[in-house]
């Protein structure tokens, strides 16, 4: 241990000595031809003024061209691959910015770009080395980082953790036939479905339930020039919020009020120790969030988290949400070395270090005894030997990094000389992860108060996410619905209940209760739900089911996990894919996280006939052998047979009160019998041995 810390302080005076040196002496070109990653190629044309590239600025952005090499069977990328289309990423058209804060004092700068269609002008959503379409990206220069690997470690880990953050692919640029260096090319943080996914809130949003979202607010420096919107006192000074989402040019009076005011009740129950699920902290803020950012912060002992580069989002209807994490380059031993500064330590609280705490609420509700527990809990089942922050996980991690960028980074130090020693920086990191790990086990607390929740017996059992239309129904996106059924034998108390992943919002009201084998339908839209099947839905949930595949976590206010299903529009999914049919759960008994525990269940089903016990008809024997006798007190009209997958396997048209039907033909297995009269339509289970 004591030679790790003799080569720490020998790497940050080295660091410290060639920073300076940097930025007195000019930097050569290099030979640079090819690489094992992909090469971002930015030209900005000639300045008729100067015969000499026009330089990007700070602001305004300006125009340039931009080619991705990157070839798609993984072998090597070279230079002399710009004119072959086949191994192009990308090529087109770009608005480049500088970006950063204390960044823009280095010689080597980071990007912000925005893809272009050929005009110039309109925005062009494309996919960069696999990310999901956008046109808001960035290339991070990676900056007073010596180790290369803390944002990509960050936010990897932060995706591990089930969080959203910023996805990234390391590069090597040359911009105006300059090898600049390696890059981490990584999305904006914005709303978007495959980033963000919260809606964007307009400026016509002004009253609710559209005033409540979607926002993005941020604790940061004003920098940027955009203005702060509001300050919250810390436990050492203050916090400045700054509107992200709205943009502070478009943010309404009103809608200032609403997400501040959300901010001011989270302080002030975190203060107070409030945990009431109606009006306490559990109902304002989405907990595991809040957790997630926190333990990444401390595991990172950011020396920035809380007060600077600290994400929040609301989605409309729901609750207030930490994160994405982002800005993550001093930490893990790491600081601003060259301005003195060090204080990215293995054992202190970064929420409570007398320096960059963040709002009072960081603290506070780090020690209300509920929330505490919870932290502990997660820290303790994220260490585990099969999760992300058990440390030789971590290790693997790394290496895994460190290997994929070994010849970028001698090019890099090549090119900037701050990388005074790459294995001594990657060994120190490792260190530091060993004891921050173990320091916050030991300081962390008991978890045994939360250890073995009781979360009620609700089960989602049915999923309409793609509805056929209609003449009398053409919004596919109006039929949506969600069926709950209470499974438990007593009455269930819904307060604080609600779907924890982002995509759809829904919170049940207070003191809403569902009894004993109950069933209660969310909808999309209540009145064409009425219209459609003739029952009254429960309620209406904010937002769209995905129409190919979405997580449906129901949990309560703390986030214990109740229930999770997460379907998809292929095999081996049941198809209910805009056909007519819905997800139905087989039996609540079987696991519904499985898609062989589903059927497509036709429309015909969900009718409002359906609901009745249908006790006039008699079905035997169940389960069934060769014949299935089927008798009723009216004219059985019709008789339809599904296999588990939505199948249809018998279709007839009967004129009789007793029926039978050879099941002899049909395999093992389960399958679902709809029985018609002139009035109403039954569905049974059946069984065949």
């Amino acid at each position: 241990m004591v030679k790790a810390v003799l080569n720490r302080i020998s790497i940050r005076t080295s660091f410290l000595l060639l920073f300076l040196l940097t930025t007195t002496l000019s930097i050569y070109s290099q030979n640079f031809t090819d690489t094992n990653l992909p090469i971002v190629l930015i030209t900005t044309g000639i300045d008729p003024n100067t015969n000499l590239p026009f330089p990007i600025l700070d602001d305004p952005r300006i125009l340039a061209s931009m080619k991705i090499i990157k070839r798609t069977d993984g072998t090597r990328n070279y230079l002399t691959d710009q004119n072959t289309s086949a191994f192009l990423d990308y090529d087109g058209r770009i608005s480049i910015e500088i970006r950063g804060s204390s960044s823009q004092d280095l010689p080597k700068k980071a990007y912000g770009f925005t893809t272009l269609q050929a005009d110039n002008l309109s925005n062009n959503n494309v996919s960069l080395l696999g990310m999901p379409s956008e046109n808001d990206w960035i290339l991070n220069a990676l900056a007073f980082d010596p180790s290369l690997i803390r944002d990509y470690l960050s936010y990897n880990l932060a995706r591990q953790l089930g969080e959203y953050a910023t996805r990234t692919e390391f590069c090597e640029v040359v911009l105006n036939g300059e090898y600049v260096g390696l890059y981490l090319l990584q999305e904006k943080i914005k709303a978007d479905k495959d980033r963000v996914n919260i809606l964007k809130i307009t400026t016509q949003d002004v009253s609710l339930p559209n005033i409540s979202g979607g926002y993005i607010t941020k604790t940061d420096k004003t920098t940027g020039g955009d203005p702060v919107a509001w300050t919250m006192p810390s436990y050492v000074g203050q916090s400045d919020f700054i509107h992200d989402l709205p943009k502070p040019a478009d943010v309404t009076v009103g809608q200032d009020d609403y997400i501040h005011g959300k901010f001011t009740d989270l302080a002030t129950s975190a203060q107070t120790n409030n945990t009431s699920l109606t009006t306490g902290y559990p109902s304002i803020i989405d907990v595991p969030s809040f957790i997630d950012f926190m333990i990444l912060n401390e595991l990172s002992s950011n020396v920035d988290g809380y007060q600077l580069s600290t994400y929040f989002h609301q989605d409309r209807n729901g609750k207030l949400r930490a994160g994405p994490i982002w800005d993550f380059n001093l930490t893990y031993g790491n600081d601003l070395f060259v301005y003195g500064l060090d204080r990215s330590k293995t054992n202190v609280w970064q929420f409570s270090n007398g320096d960059n705490e963040g709002p009072t609420f960081w603290r506070d509700l780090f020690n209300e005894p509920n929330f505490k527990c919870y932290w502990s809990k997660r820290w303790n089942q994220l260490i585990l030997s099969d999760q992300p922050l058990k440390h030789s996980n971590l290790v693997i991690l790394i290496d895994n990094a460190v290997n994929y960028i070994s010849e970028a980074t001698v090019r890099e130090n090549a090119k900037w000389g701050t990388i005074p020693n790459h294995a001594a920086e990657i060994f120190n990191l490792k260190v530091f992860l060993y004891f921050r790990t173990n320091w916050i086990s030991s300081h962390i607390g008991s978890f045994s108060a939360c250890n073995a929740v009781t979360t009620p017996a609700l089960v989602i059992d049915k999923i309409n996410f793609n509805p056929a239309t209609s003449n009398n129904f053409p919004v596919s996106n109006d039929l949506e619905f969600i069926e709950i059924k209470n499974t438990g034998a007593t009455t269930i108390n819904l307060t604080g209940i609600y779907f924890k992943e982002l995509g759809i919002t829904y919170k049940f009201p207070a003191n809403s209760t569902i009894t004993a084998s109950q069933t209660l339908y969310l909808a999309s839209n209540s009145q064409a739900f009425q219209l459609k099947y003739g029952v009254t839905a429960f309620d209406q949930f904010t937002r769209n089911l995905s129409n190919s595949s979405q997580k449906l976590v129901l949990a309560d206010a703390f986030g214990n996990i109740i229930d999770t299903v997460e379907y998809h529009d292929s095999s081996p999914w049941p198809d209910a894919d805009g056909n007519g049919n819905y997800l139905k759960l087989i039996d609540t008994a079987l696991d519904n996280s499985l898609a062989s525990s589903w059927t497509a269940a036709s429309d015909e089903f969900l009718s409002k006939a359906l609901f009745r016990s249908g006790a006039k008809w008699t079905v035997y024997p169940n389960p069934v052998g060769d014949i299935l006798s089927i008798h009723g007190d009216s004219q059985i009209t019709k008789i339809k047979l599904y296999d588990v997958l939505g199948t249809l396997m018998f279709d007839s048209v009967e004129n009789s009160a007793t029926v039978t039907l050879d099941f002899s033909r049909f395999p093992r297995g389960v399958y679902f019998l709809v029985v018609t009269d002139d009035n109403e339509s039954v569905y049974k289970k059946i069984i065949k041995n």
